[in-house]
């Protein structure tokens, strides 16, 4: 029986971030095609900021404590039978993934080898930590889309963790782009690569012009700018509007059947195969981390309420020692 304990974030109720904390946990082992991580970092996402208030527990249920974090980096440990992937010593990033919850504020965790990639030489763990994330972004740009060289991307979000990479590697598609932020941001998307940088806040969407992609990170107002899709134009949202779900995913499903342009909603999901385009990505240049600020693990609770005051200029990043 394992008897080694390590430090974790956990909460005992849903809440504010106040309800974090860190307490003592056993060590998990890895279960047959896993690795066991020890981690090095993880970011903070908008998904476990709405899991911790409690605004999906019909999906968490009431059992505690929970735990928080999604994605990490730092290097394997161990790893269980058939997990052929990696190796004892790898320095690895990845997810967690849609169905094993979260965890990766913690010193160890145990993930799918699947979903465990590897991270280029000379890439600090620690700001590798911001980049997971920019993998929904590939996928967005790279599978959902198709974007072109030449062709105009309008970006939502563009400061944030996912909208950040949009940026960067629709300026690396040979795209140009437009970029949605408030005004205090303007100076970190444009040294991103943005072509033209609007404030979200000043300017409405119906004075923004005509675009052929366009990358959705709010899941707000999703009819007003697929409005602004040219002919053959394709929106890609990863969210959707919290206050009125329903309404909101009922109208991307409809997109697909109904008037110009289909809005095309996905949750990242990466496997390794991703991972080994981000790494690439990363090594080419097309794409670098975008690290706001790095807290301590026992500073988790406040880079919660960081993320939830806005204006987070790429990600924060949890360091785990």
């Amino acid at each position: 029986m394992n008897d080694r304990t390590m430090k974790a974030v956990l909460y005992d109720r849903y809440g504010t971030p106040d309800v974090l904390y860190v307490g003592q946990v056993p060590v998990p082992e890895p279960a047959p095609g896993e690795a066991l991580v020890r981690v090095r970092a993880c970011s903070i996402n908008g998904g476990e900021l709405q899991a911790r208030a409690g605004g999906i527990r019909l999906l968490t249920g009431r059992k505690f404590p929970k735990r928080v974090g999604l994605d990490l980096t730092g290097e394997i440990v161990a790893v269980g039978s058939g997990a052929t992937s990696v190796r004892v010593g790898d320095r690895v990033w990845g997810t967690l993934g849609r169905t094993s919850g979260f965890g990766t504020a913690a010193e160890y965790v145990t993930v799918p080898a699947e979903r465990l990639g590897l991270v280029p030489d000379g890439v600090d763990l620690v700001d590798a930590a911001a980049l997971p994330v920019a993998t929904t972004a590939i996928t967005a740009l790279q599978d959902k889309a198709g974007l072109r060289p030449g062709e105009r991307l309008l970006v939502r979000g563009a400061a944030g963790g996912v909208g950040n990479a949009g940026v960067q590697l629709g300026r690396a598609y040979g795209a140009e782009v437009t970029a949605l932020a408030r005004a205090t941001n303007h100076d970190f998307v444009r040294d991103l690569g943005a072509h033209h940088v609007v404030d979200h806040r000043a300017v409405p969407p119906e004075q923004l012009g005509r675009f052929d992609v366009i990358l959705d990170t709010a899941g707000s107002d999703l009819r007003t700018f697929r409005g602004l899709l040219n002919p053959g134009g394709r929106m890609v949202s990863i969210a959707f509007d919290t206050a009125r779900p329903v309404p909101s995913l009922g109208y991307i499903a409809a997109s697909a059947v109904h008037g110009r342009g289909r809005v095309r909603f996905f949750s990242g999901n990466p496997k390794r195969a991703d991972l080994d385009t981000l790494a690439r990505h990363v090594t080419e240049e097309k794409l670098s981390p975008a690290v706001d600020t790095i807290f301590p693990l026992e500073e988790t609770g406040a880079a919660h309420r960081a993320l939830e005051a806005g204006g987070v200029r790429g990600k924060y990043v949890v360091r785990v020692d």
